[in-house]
């Protein structure tokens, strides 16, 4: 029987919890794998053989050799792993979140800087005012503090 989970109404927010970290229990194996000189100069060298070495689904070996490290993270990937993708291509944890947001790395620095994303539509479903109310987790209803 799943679990309740309440957290799934974040827009664009995939929790890595239980269920996720079953599902990319290879993926996250492999991308620890480049912690290792010689698994990263293998993967490079021929990156599809070596994914396939691994038992990651299709579309895992997919996102990982199209670099879309969103995709990686629906598909079970947690982002302190995928970042041993990132380091094996030389590139910077601040270049890897600019590519997941769409923006340069100084866009993305810059957004930072200021003080990060606008929490406009990155809230729980309706705390900005959606149609959808907000539900309360099971068992939460009128509890009251210090009982």
């Amino acid at each position: 029987m799943p679990l309740d989970k309440p957290y799934q109404d974040i827009p664009g927010t995939t929790i890595f919890d239980a269920e996720q970290s079953r599902k990319g229990y290879w993926l996250n194996q492999f991308c620890m794998s480049l912690m290792k000189a010689d698994n990263r100069e293998r993967f490079k060298a021929d990156e599809r053989a070596y994914l396939d070495e691994w038992p990651m689904t299709d579309a895992q070996k997919a996102a990982v050799l199209a670099r879309d490290l969103n995709e990686c993270i629906r598909l079970g990937g947690n982002i302190y792993f995928l970042a041993k993708i990132g380091a094996t291509d030389g590139k910077s944890f601040q270049q890897m979140a600019g590519s997941m947001t769409g923006m340069t790395e100084a866009e993305y620095r810059d957004m930072m800087v200021a003080g990060g994303r606008s929490i406009q539509g990155n809230r729980r479903l309706g705390e900005d005012g959606d149609a959808q109310p907000h539900r309360q987790p099971q068992g939460q209803a009128g509890r009251k503090e210090g009982k």
